[in-house]
């Protein structure tokens, strides 16, 4: 019972800052960041986007470049912006699961550094995956609710 209470009371003065929708937009940002950086950079030398889609075997390269940055931008700002939140993070969670399996196959590399930062990254973007499905799950959960 004191446990309880005492976790009671340390959610409760947590809830103010960590339960605020400031603090959740500011996740929602983080989690993000890497794609809105990813699209904008591919937008502003889509020539290079190009070269990355060729580089791992997607063809049309602008037609992939152009559907990437669209998602990238997209799905981000439909997190950001709260209005179909769980469709953009389900997209970019799966977008990010195929995209660690195209391009980190850790598998493949025989064993030494290059096989372990491979490795780590791959599992790095699970977590990504992982928290994108979170917030699937929360924002579905918070439309039941309402």
């Amino acid at each position: 019972m004191t446990r309880l209470r005492l976790e009671g009371r340390l959610a409760a003065m947590a809830r103010p800052v960590f339960g605020s929708t400031a603090l959740r937009w500011v996740a929602c940002l983080a989690l993000c960041a890497a794609y809105l950086q990813g699209g904008l950079v591919k937008l502003s030398d889509f020539p290079a986007a190009m070269a990355e889609m060729a580089h791992f075997g997607l063809a049309p390269a602008p037609v992939f470049a152009g559907l990437v940055i669209a998602l990238e931008l997209g799905a981000s700002a439909l997190i950001l912006i709260g209005r179909l939140r769980w469709l953009g993070a389900l997209a970019l969670g799966g977008f990010t699961l195929l995209a660690t399996l195209l391009a980190l196959r850790f598998w493949e590399l025989p064993p030494g550094q290059e096989r372990f930062m491979a490795a780590n990254s791959f599992f790095e973007h699970l977590g990504l995956v992982g928290g994108f499905l979170l917030v699937v799950w929360m924002d579905l959960r918070e439309k039941e609710a309402a």
